[in-house]
């Protein structure tokens, strides 16, 4: 609940004055010199936001009576992150144009973000001085971020104005944050050295051996733990499914319904189904395997909702259009223009790497289906103000098909009317403007040649 910054001196006053009757609110207030006009208090997971407006002297206040934990402060400009605890009472001051050096906190619970900042200090110092840690080799890449756990330990345990609670949690958060790094090492040197084969030793991830899967109490308390638990799921989902022969979405959602805790399990369920449900090729069967697994009712009216709206681009539903996009050849198309053909769209922006990745695959199909029934749509969602970059992109890569820029980037039509919320995005389109997949595989995915093959193409 916001209150107007006219109360901000008595809830300061108040702040002050030690009460003997536990709060079961916290008070999140401060001063922000030259403000853009408010701050946010975002979830870790960015599942929600807060927006807290500022007044004209750069005054804010608010107060959480749910919700409790660790928040990700920011203004557009500036971001810390903070632990709001209940029956806390947090002051946050800083000037906007000097954060880094204007930055502080006070009042009741504020020792925690006071630590919180100070750890995210030294873990940039810690990192500074070591390049891209992600192109080092197996053994560097250890030492680096085994220094890095070490120090954050030796650091935390250090500071005796913690509560003695949140220190052992954050040893452990510490101890995941590792972890979580050791899993993610793969994917990024595979990235950032352009060796798409790369493999790690077997003994690599050994120290993920005896992962406790049930702790609920690290589960609330730390997003390492969290993205642990689910790369643990889903590499366990990965191999039931091909040994079964059944779908990944099923084997994850059979897995994780066994967890003993019911906060993990439906957390889990419903973070892989907010986003899978949006790329899944069986919109009935994932909603149906999430609805039989899920005890979670607010959970599951969501995901109804986004079913209910994800139906209108099921297999066979007519295709969203777009009217008069930019041509890069000249005049303009829309999709109308290309009926009696099958569409292959890439939507794509000359920002998005894993965008610039499947170029090659692309082009190498565009040559392959040069004289089959099939047109090659790439649709930019670049801002306005970045045309000519897609331009020159389109020009330096030599890229093929029919090159489109959307209207109004995020916000055309027909990526709405698609729900698209992350690229690069693929869709393919029957001759009748009917839609055959709208999260079609990428053009480095065998399974594309495999559709369109259904297809007679």
């Amino acid at each position: 609940m916001k209150y107007p910054i006219f109360l901000l001196a008595f809830v300061l006053f108040y702040m002050s004055c030690k009460t003997e009757v536990p709060r079961e609110y916290a008070l999140v207030t401060g001063k922000v010199t030259n403000s853009p006009g408010q701050v946010v208090l975002g979830a870790m997971d960015r599942s929600f936001s807060i927006p807290i407006p500022t007044d004209n002297e750069g005054l804010f206040l608010d107060t959480l009576r749910t919700g409790f934990g660790h928040y990700m402060f920011y203004d557009g400009r500036n971001f810390t992150p903070i632990y709001v605890g209940k029956g806390d009472s947090i002051y946050i001051s800083y000037d906007a144009n000097d954060f880094k050096n204007t930055l502080a906190f006070s009042g009741e619970g504020s020792q925690i973000s006071a630590y919180l900042q100070d750890k995210s200090k030294l873990e940039r110092e810690l990192l500074s001085s070591n390049g891209n840690v992600y192109t080092l080799d197996e053994n560097e890449f250890k030492t680096v971020y085994g220094h890095i756990r070490d120090s954050l330990m030796a650091n935390v345990a250090s500071i005796s104005s913690l509560p003695n609670d949140y220190r052992e949690k954050e040893m452990r958060n510490i101890k995941y944050n590792y972890l979580a790094q050791l899993h993610m090492y793969k994917p990024y040197h595979s990235y950032y050295t352009g060796n798409p084969d790369f493999e790690v030793s077997d003994d690599f991830m050994n120290e993920l051996d005896g992962l406790d899967v049930n702790n609920e109490d690290d589960f609330k308390f730390s997003m390492s733990y969290v993205n642990l638990l689910g790369a643990h799921y889903n590499k366990m989902a990965t191999a039931l499914a091909k040994s079964d022969s059944i779908a990944e979405y099923v084997a994850f959602n059979k897995l994780v319904s066994n967890a003993k805790s019911d906060l993990i399990k439906n957390t889990l369920l419903y973070k892989n189904a907010k986003a899978g449900i949006t790329y899944t090729d069986d919109l009935t069967g994932y909603y149906k395997s999430f609805m039989e697994h899920s005890t979670d009712n607010a959970h599951k009216t969501e995901i109804t909702e986004t079913y209910d709206r994800l139906k209108v681009l099921d297999k066979g539903e007519p295709s969203p259009e777009f009217i008069d996009y930019e041509n890069y050849q000249g005049g303009t198309m829309s999709l109308t223009d290309l009926k009696g053909k099958y569409v292959y769209i890439d939507v794509w922006a000359t920002w998005c790497g894993p965008c610039k990745k499947e170029i090659p695959f692309l082009k190498d199909l565009e040559e392959k289906y040069h004289d089959k029934n099939i047109a090659f749509v790439s649709i930019s969602i670049d801002k306005a103000s970045d045309h000519d970059k897609w331009k020159t992109m389109v020009a330096e890569k030599e890229l093929g098909g029919i090159q489109l820029f959307a209207d109004k980037d995020w916000n055309s039509d027909f990526v709405k009317n698609y729900q698209i919320s992350g690229i690069p995005r693929f869709i393919l389109i029957n001759p009748e403007g009917q839609i055959i997949s709208a999260n079609a595989p990428r053009p480095s995915d065998p399974k594309l040649i495999d559709l369109l093959r259904e297809y007679d193409i």
